[in-house]
């Protein structure tokens, strides 16, 4: 049964990510997962509220890792950004521009009618500010100066996936990633903010 509950997380992750929320139908998600639409409400009895937040705290800790897989490993943060926004440039090529955050996707349709998925949305990005500051601390940045830069990285790759999807064109990708990766080497290159 466990297994049926990981499915139905994961066809919803996908489902949402490619068409939203609002979009996506409790059959479809049974229906992608091959599970029985009763287990649906067996796993969340909250319906579509409750699977909504889990989806959005499983997939929005699993973006987190995205630190560990670009920024963690590079020579320095310009590098991992850089790194990261090419990644995510080619995911999308690949996707056909389909395959973009779905926790972006849910919070802008549900941040103000339902609290629930306002509140999970905001829980994931806080983690992931909470993740990159902690990283970008590790290279000697300020605790502010590394919370600015998460900041900063997130909604440039936030923003330039929309206008990426909506434009059908990496290039709102390439241009958010020069201006992340040159607000990180400005930060390297000053001294500590107190």
């Amino acid at each position: 049964m466990g297994n049926t509950r990981e499915r139905i997380i994961t066809a919803s992750a996908e489902l949402f990510r490619r068409n939203g929320y609002t979009g996506t139908g409790l059959k479809q998600i049974v229906s992608e997962a091959g599970a029985p639409f009763g287990s649906l409400y067996h796993f969340f009895p909250g319906g579509k509220e409750q699977l909504g937040a889990e989806v959005i705290r499983h997939s929005g800790m699993r973006y987190a890792e995205l630190f560990d897989i670009f920024i963690t490993p590079a020579a320095d943060p310009a590098a991992g950004i850089e790194d990261a926004f090419a990644g995510a440039a080619v995911t999308l090529r690949e996707t056909d521009y389909a395959d973009a955050c779905p926790i972006a996707t849910v919070a802008l349709e549900v941040a103000s009618t339902s609290e629930p998925l306002r509140e999970a949305t905001a829980e994931v990005f806080n983690a992931w500010i909470d993740k990159g500051t902690a990283v970008f601390r590790r290279f000697g940045l300020s605790e502010k100066d590394a919370r600015k830069l998460t900041i900063a990285v997130v909604t440039s790759l936030e923003g330039a996936f929309v206008l990426s999807r909506s434009l059908r064109d990496v290039e709102p990708l390439a241009v958010a990633g020069e201006a992340a990766v040159a607000m990180a080497r400005q930060l390297m290159n000053e001294p500590a903010a107190k």
